[in-house]
C-alpha cells in the first residue's frame, strides 16, 4: 500500500509516519508538508497525487487557526473547502481512496449529547463552516472518500493545547479555562491508529468519528494536564466563556458542546480509549512533560 499524507508538519501528519504497534508505518509513505505541496493550487495538486500514485491520500492539511479563519474567512475557504476540493478530485482521477481530516466545529454544539455521524451539521464560525464545506466538496468529488471528524488533537505540537497549559504554567502566568465549552481531547497517536484502522480494514466511504472516548471542558482538561504534569497544586480558576468576553478576549465562537461519538467506526470494530488514559500514557512517555524531572518547584 502506497500513502500519500498532505500537511506533513501536523500532529496527525507525524503520528501517522511513527512506528505503530505492528511495528512500522502503514505501507509505503510519502508525507508533504506545506511547503511541499500547496493545496490551493489544483494543477500542483494534481501533479502530486500524480507523481506519487498512491493507494490512498490522508488529507490532514487544514488552516486550523480558528482566529485566523475568522478574520480571513476567504483564506479558510481556499485552503479547507476548495484545497479539500483540489485533493479531492486529484484522487478521483488516479483513483486513490481519500481519507479527508474533519472536525467536531461542524457542529453548533447545541445537541446537549454527543453527536453522531448522522446529525446534521451547523457551524457557529469560520473555520466550521470552511471545514463543512470541504467535507462536502470531497464527497461531491469523489466517491470514494472517508471524512473523519475529530476533536481537540494534542501530542507534540508547540501550539496545542497541552503545551500553552503548560508553558503558562511554568511561566507562572494566570490559569483561567471556560466550565462551558466541552469536546473530547485526543491523542494524536491514538487518531494516526484509528485512521490506519479505516485504511486497512478498508472501511467503507462516509462519514466517521474518530476521537478518544469521553468528555471534558477546557477546565476540566487543563486541570488533569497540570495534575499528571506534578502542578496539581496551582490554582486553575473556572470561567464561563460570557465571563472571558468581558475580560477582553474577542476570539470567535465556540460550540458550548461538540464531544463526538465514534458509532460507525465501532460498529468495524475500531474504538479508542478514554482520553484521560491516553493523555496519561502521552504525558507519561514524555518526562519533559512533568515539573518534577526537571527539577521546576510549584
Amino acid at each position: 500500500m502506497r500513502i500519500l499524507i498532505t500537511g506533513g508538519e501536523g500532529q496527525l501528519a507525524r503520528a501517522l509516519t511513527a512506528a505503530g504497534p505492528a511495528g512500522g508505518p502503514i505501507g509505503q509513505v510519502i508525507s508533504l508538508g506545506r511547503s511541499d505541496l500547496d493545496v490551493t493550487d489544483a494543477a500542483l495538486v494534481r501533479r502530486a497525487v500524480a507523481d506519487a500514485a498512491p493507494t490512498v491520500v490522508v488529507h490532514c492539511a487544514a488552516l486550523t487557526d480558528t482566529a485566523r479563519c475568522e478574520r480571513e474567512p476567504d483564506a479558510a475557504d481556499a485552503v479547507n473547502a476548495h484545497g479539500t476540493e483540489n485533493v479531492a478530485r486529484a484522487c478521483a482521477a488516479m483513483g486513490a481512496r481519500l481519507v479527508a481530516i474533519s472536525t467536531n466545529e461542524v457542529f453548533d454544539g447545541e445537541k446537549g449529547a454527543p453527536y453522531i455521524e448522522d446529525d446534521e451539521p451547523a457551524a457557529v464560525n469560520a473555520y466550521g463552516r470552511s471545514k463543512l464545506q470541504g467535507e462536502r466538496l470531497a464527497r461531491a468529488a469523489h466517491t470514494d472518500t472517508l471524512v473523519v471528524r475529530t476533536s481537540w488533537v494534542y501530542g507534540g505540537g508547540a501550539a496545542d493545547f497541552v503545551a500553552k497549559v503548560l508553558a503558562a504554567a511554568r511561566a507562572g502566568r494566570s490559569l483561567r479555562f471556560v466550565t462551558d465549552e466541552a469536546a473530547s481531547p485526543t491523542s494524536a497517536a491514538d487518531l494516526a491508529e484509528a485512521v490506519r484502522a479505516l485504511i486497512e480494514r478498508a472501511a467503507p466511504p462516509g462519514v466517521y468519528h474518530l476521537t478518544n472516548e469521553g468528555d471534558a471542558s477546557r477546565y476540566a482538561w487543563a486541570c488533569e494536564i497540570l495534575r499528571l504534569a506534578g502542578m496539581g497544586g496551582l490554582t486553575v480558576a473556572p470561567i464561563t466563556t460570557e465571563e472571558l468576553r468581558a475580560s477582553g478576549y474577542d476570539g470567535p465562537r465556540k460550540p458550548p458542546y461538540s464531544a463526538l461519538a465514534n458509532t460507525r467506526a465501532r460498529a468495524i470494530g475500531i474504538t479508542l480509549r478514554p482520553w484521560r488514559d491516553a493523555l496519561r500514557a502521552w504525558m507519561t512517555a514524555r518526562p519533559e512533560a512533568t515539573t518534577v524531572r526537571r527539577g521546576m518547584r510549584q
